[in-house]
């Protein structure tokens, strides 16, 4: 180590805690610093990602519910984040199913973390299972390499059970301010994009550069397929680009979520296994399989 250095926690640590305070009290987290980057990641809800920060800037979207550890009403308790994973059992609304699945919900069991002078890892798992059905395993690899500006999430889905199975899975990234603000730049390579709907389309020429906020302006989304599996946001009043890279072979699709709402400006960056609405699929997972899955968070400054 470094002669300059007393103790490795002051350029780089994983801190675990238990929140106190209102709706967030006994939501248990951990805390990673690695000398550029800082990242909460929720063990009560699926080691999702709460937020990122690089240096004293904000990345991600918190929305006004704020943490809760119960599990009310999604509208009453989806609160963004900087990751929020949709799935296993569904993605988006419908009929019969918890508004974008039950993943996230569930808590994490948090089996290792490792600090050393090169790299942080977490690792943990959520089991999916039920009695008469299915039995899948999700494991989650966060790392970071000490003072870099990139965390990558690697997630692994196993069939532990005895018949064959079906799941869907979809990341929810969501970039806030003062990441976001007024004239800030989405780049991607698209090969083709739909609009989810009428309004989606009425806004298409203007989906990837952002407004300021605007009273009860309501969302658009877009489904996308991309030549490269890459997006940048890019904000040029305070430097700083947030990439977004994912696993193209098992995350085929994208959906881009545009909020531009006073009180709930965001910007959703969605890889996925399924389109949603009437385009709506699980994939099939065999006895003994597994699938791999990753997302990367980088941010650049210039």
């Amino acid at each position: 180590m470094n002669g300059k250095i007393n103790h490795l926690s002051q350029i780089a640590y994983a801190r675990r805690y238990t929140l106190t305070d209102g709706t967030e009290a006994g939501i248990k987290v951990v805390e990673v610093y690695n000398g550029r980057i800082r990242y909460l990641l929720n063990e009560s809800k699926a080691l999702d990602m709460m937020q990122l920060f690089d240096g004293e800037v904000n990345m991600s979207f918190l929305s006004k519910n704020g943490f809760h550890l119960a599990n009310l009403e999604y509208k009453r308790r989806f609160e963004g984040g900087m990751l929020y994973t949709c799935g296993l059992d569904n993605a988006g609304s419908r009929d019969g199913y918890e508004v974008h699945g039950t993943l996230h919900t569930t808590p994490a069991t948090v089996t290792n973390i490792s600090v050393t002078e090169d790299e942080i890892k977490v690792v943990g798992t959520v089991r999916a299972s039920a009695l008469f059905e299915g039995n899948l395993l999700f494991t989650r690899t966060i790392t970071t390499k000490v003072g870099s500006g990139s965390v990558t999430i690697s997630d692994t889905l196993e069939n532990q059970g005895y018949t064959d199975s079906e799941y869907c899975l979809l990341y929810h990234v969501n970039v806030g301010y003062p990441m976001l603000d007024e004239g800030v730049r989405i780049v991607q390579d698209e090969e083709s994009v739909l609009p989810r709907n009428d309004w989606a389309k009425a806004k298409f020429e203007g989906r990837n550069t952002l407004t300021d906020c605007i009273d009860g302006e309501e969302e658009q989304c877009y489904y996308i397929t991309h030549k490269t599996p890459h997006v940048e946001v890019v904000n040029d009043r305070i430097g700083r680009k947030f990439s977004l890279d994912y696993s193209k072979d098992t995350l085929p699709y994208f959906v881009q979520w545009n909020s531009r709402m006073s009180g709930d400006y965001a910007q959703g960056l969605e890889p996925t296994t399924t389109f949603l609405d009437d385009t709506f699929k699980r994939n099939k997972i065999g006895v003994g399989e597994k699938v791999n899955f990753f997302v990367k968070f980088t941010v650049d400054r210039f």
